[in-house]
């Protein structure tokens, strides 16, 4: 971390090779932003990995990790407004939560520029669903800027901050998951730390600020005429590219990931088609697209995931009266997904078969066993899943919600039935307890998320009276997305703050029923879960245990540690598999006789498990070497 941190910062020209998100920062440091804000989710969580391995004392920017994404864009819009270069970031989902704030910041007048980093998510890798935020583009008449690669990503940074510094508005840089991901050697210029004025900057009269009725018609003209602008400079940018392979019979519009895509699957095409790489995707560049389309018979519009620039594309071809055949999505598959080399082939045979044969059909020549998504060793939700299911029910309704607990929906737990987005789950329960005198509700929520954006749903639950119980499941950081610190960790980038306790919070709102327990403390976690459930009305139960993937991590760190793990004791074991199929640690492993054994590479030693086994067989771990008795 530290010697990124020094290449993040080096004044002198050189090429490394870096993941796109790296690639990023260092973009961020030379355009001299100055505001950087984010909620964690992949795939942008190593954007914040390397802003960290910056020291603070030499970061050039302020950084912080807000409560979510709709106040990390407010943050952003403030310090823009103040005439600060200002960049917010965070992954597909979180622009539905940004977007009461996003879809308004076209309308005003920023000052030092605002860069909107999206880390959209074709094929659903890290996501509940695979959105096409180029949508929320055209809403809210913002710029969209595509990269393709870690290189593009870096230049394409550079361009937008320009682009939003000189028309004082928003710019999108849609980078995709394996955009993010991917790695290349990028060779970045020299780069000499400029002085900046951080004096606040905020003038009344670059408003209007204020977006009520008898404003909102002067604001969205200003809005379309910097797109218009926009548009203008598209070409001007240097940000599309053409691949001129002289052939005038076909042609091909891509832009981003794709573009790789389609030239691996054309890897061993002759003639190959002409290709007009995009750089700006929206507002589009007519001039350049129709002349595209006027010097090629036919056109293939290769677009990943919605045809939002298919349409765009045809209607202004039929506007200029040309009679170039433009192809575009061929079927339901060609709209789902990553448009990996293979799929891009499958659709270049679809559309022109004499280009490229059928790819050949998956043959399974291994049989490969499934692998289930697993909580890790010693997780305190597996044992609070454990424990929990002994107080319900099988006619009681779960809930779950955003986090490494929504695994608990797998086997053997199949805990929380019903799944949306960051912090629904007390709304949903408390729509489910509506006429409900049969079935209990039991809503899920872990502390991150519970910072997040449970908090109106929760006062929503106490003020109507809902009848629902909330399992929050505290582990002291966000874990699903790299433990990244929250409101309760009592950290953050910039080092210690004062923790905001769960249960304070929840006491101030007026909740009167709060138990709370470790969850390696499963009797006692199975007897609170019931009383709570017995309370009419709402009740919360807190269950606690930090997340031992980062816990033994520190542990690692520190002199003389010593691994430990459980034992099987084979003459105590009856072979009932309670620690396989009900408690389900993935350290237990079941041979072909039944006989369970301990992957020493996976157990961490925690002992959770002992107390699951009905015959005790499971031994705990030995105490280190040294210990006190």
């Amino acid at each position: 971390m530290k010697l990124m941190g020094e290449m993040l910062l080096r004044q002198e020209a050189f090429a490394e090779i870096v993941m796109g998100n790296t690639a990023l920062v260092r973009a961020m440091v030379e355009a001299g932003t100055q505001v950087i804000t984010a909620y964690p989710g992949s795939p942008t969580p190593e954007i914040a990995a390397a802003i960290v391995s910056i020291p603070a004392e030499q970061r050039p920017f302020y950084f912080e990790f807000s409560t979510n994404e709709k106040v990390a864009t407010e943050v952003a819009y403030g310090a823009s407004v103040n005439g600060h270069l200002a960049t917010v970031f965070f992954k597909s989902v979180g622009l539905n939560v940004a977007a009461d704030t996003f879809v308004q910041l076209s309308l005003m007048h920023l000052a030092g520029g605002l860069v909107v980093v999206l880390g959209d998510d074709p094929g659903a890798n890290s996501s509940q669903n695979e959105q096409d935020n180029r949508h929320y583009a055209r809403l809210a008449y913002t710029p969209v800027f595509e990269p393709a690669d870690p290189a593009e990503v870096h230049s394409f940074y550079l361009e937008a901050a320009r682009l939003s510094r000189r028309l004082h508005m928003p710019v999108i840089l849609r980078l995709t998951t394996h955009v993010c991901h991917a790695k290349q050697k990028v060779s970045f210029p020299a780069w000499q730390p400029a002085a900046v004025d951080r004096a606040p900057r905020f003038d009344v009269a670059n408003g209007p600020y204020i977006p009520l009725p008898f404003s909102v018609a002067e604001l969205k003209r200003r809005a379309l005429d910097r797109l218009a602008a926009v548009r203008a400079q598209a070409v001007r940018c240097g940000l599309h590219r053409l691949l001129d392979h002289g052939n005038r019979r076909r042609g091909v519009i891509t832009w981003g990931l794709p573009f790789l895509s389609l030239m691996d699957a054309l890897e061993n095409v002759q003639p190959r088609p002409d290709v007009l790489k995009l750089g700006v995707v929206y507002p589009l560049d007519y001039g350049q697209i129709a002349a595209f389309l006027g010097e090629h018979q036919e056109v293939l519009v290769l677009e990943e995931l919605d045809d939002l620039l298919e349409m765009e594309i045809k209607a202004k071809a039929y506007d200029l009266g040309l009679r170039t055949k433009i192809w575009g999505k061929q079927d339901q598959e060609d709209w789902i997904g990553e448009y990996t080399p293979d799929k891009v082939g499958g659709i270049l045979h679809k559309v022109w078969p004499d280009l490229l044969p059928a790819p050949p059909e998956a043959v399974d020549t291994v049989q490969v066993p499934e692998r289930p998504p697993q909580m890790c060793p010693g997780c305190g939700h597996r044992s609070a899943f454990h424990a929990i299911k002994q107080a319900l029910s099988a006619a009681d309704i779960t809930v779950a919600d955003i986090g490494c607990h929504t695994l608990g929906y797998l086997p053997p737990y199949e805990v929380g039935q019903l799944l949306m987005c960051m912090g629904a789950s007390p709304g949903i329960g408390a729509g489910l307890s509506l006429f409900n005198r049969s079935r209990r509700v039991l809503v899920f929520m872990g502390d991150s998320t519970f910072y997040h954006a449970a908090m109106p749903g929760v006062i929503n639950a106490l003020h109507n009276r809902h009848n629902i119980t909330m399992i929050v499941m505290e582990n002291g950081t966000t874990a699903m997305t790299g433990h990244q610190d929250h409101a309760g960790s009592g950290r953050n980038v910039l080092g210690t703050t004062p923790r905001i306790p769960i249960r304070r919070i929840l006491e101030g709102f007026g909740v009167e029923s709060i138990f709370e327990t470790d969850t390696y403390q499963q009797e006692q976690l199975t007897d609170l879960v019931g009383k709570a459930m017995a309370v009419e009305g709402f009740s919360v139960v807190i269950a606690r245990h930090p997340c031992m993937l980062k816990f033994t991590r520190e542990q690692r760190r520190k002199p003389g540690f010593e691994p430990r793990r459980v034992d099987i004791d084979q003459k105590a074991c009856e072979r009932m598999h309670v620690c396989v199929a009900a408690f389900g640690c993935p350290t237990f492993t079941r041979g072909p006789d039944g006989r369970i054994e301990v992957n020493p590479d996976l157990c961490i030693g925690d002992g959770s498990c002992v107390q699951t086994c009905p015959t005790r067989a499971i031994t705990p771990p030995a105490r280190p070497s040294g210990a006190n008795a």
